[in-house]
């Protein structure tokens, strides 16, 4: 049986993990609190990292982060001495140890804020915007500046860039979105038309235990859903597993940019800025990642995945 660390491990994505792991592999956890944890064998504290009180593990996934933060209330100091500095402190443990798989979770927004239409692959020259994109971007570097990545004999290094990722626990966009929904607001802009893409949290996890089981190249990969779906067919499939009516106005195009243009100059809750985050199309590719793994497709439909994410909000 691997062995793997998970840093991070009590946050969305790392319990989320366990769930999916906790048969197959002999886990530990590294984070800033230590409770027992369900299929965890022991979690340390990143003190732990200098003492070299660490076990020795086959893979290292690097979750911990500091997360997105859409209020805008971080410093951005916050950013860098957390997404860049604890990722070169456990990657500096990754190289001198004997494990021989290092996963770093990066993000799409280490590469841009914005798309233009366009699709996100791997080979976009990165120009992320704002600390947080900064920030991991600049811990892909210095992950890049101290390893081979034609190395293909001791070690393997896996920079992943994840779309939205949402799943049971998850307590992000889509949340927001649904407690919207969830109150009877019709969304009203119907008639902006965009595609974005979105990441299970089945479909990640799947990804990530292929990246362990199998000889995949280091690199770069891209994590997204197989499908990109609308705000409008996202509304639709949250409030078909909500059983409820989908409510969309789908007012003039003009008119709602001309509000938009009239609460950038207010300061209003709906401005220019809002709307494009709002009505935007951000699309990213997998194929080199499922090209890499073997496969032709992920698992779990992005239709589904959506519907399990909001029967678990329904839970709460």
């Amino acid at each position: 049986m691997k062995k793997i660390l998970i840093t991070g491990i009590h946050g969305f994505v790392g319990s989320n993990m366990v769930l999916a792991f906790k048969e197959e592999y002999a886990i530990y956890g590294l984070d800033i609190v230590a409770p027992q944890k369900n299929g965890v064998l022991k979690t340390f504290s990143w003190d732990d990292i200098t003492n070299g009180n660490l076990p020795e593990t086959d893979v290292i996934i690097h979750l911990a982060g500091k997360a997105h933060d859409t209020d805008n209330k971080t410093e951005a100091k916050d950013y860098f001495d957390i997404n860049t500095g604890l990722t070169k402190k456990i990657f500096d443990y990754f190289l001198q140890s004997s494990a021989k798989k290092f996963i770093f979770f990066s993000t799409v927004k280490a590469v841009a804020d914005t798309t233009g239409g366009n699709i996100l692959t791997e080979d976009i020259i990165p120009q992320p915007v704002g600390p947080y994109g900064e920030s991991k971007i600049e811990a892909e570097k210095y992950i890049q500046d101290n390893f081979d990545f034609s190395e293909t004999d001791e070690k393997q290094v896996y920079i992943v860039r994840p779309c939205m990722i949402h799943g049971p626990g998850n307590k992000g966009n889509l949340n927001l979105l649904y407690k919207v929904i969830r109150t009877g607001i019709p969304w009203p802009l119907g008639s902006f038309e965009n595609k974005r893409s979105l990441t299970s949290i089945d479909n990640l996890c799947f990804c990530i235990d292929k990246l362990i089981c199998k000889n995949v190249a280091s690199g770069i990969y891209n994590i997204a859903d197989d499908e990109a779906v609308s705000t409008n067919e996202l509304i639709a499939i949250m409030c078909n597993a909500m059983e409820r009516k989908t409510h969309i106005w789908h007012i003039n195009k003009k008119f709602i940019v001309w509000c938009a243009n009239i609460g950038t100059k207010l300061n209003l809750p709906l401005n220019n800025s809002r709307l494009r985050k709002l009505t935007e199309s951000y699309v990213v590719s997998n194929s080199k990642l499922k090209k890499a793994i073997g496969i032709t497709a992920l698992p779990v439909r992005t239709y589904y995945g959506i519907v399990k994410t909001v029967k678990s909000f329904n839970l709460k």
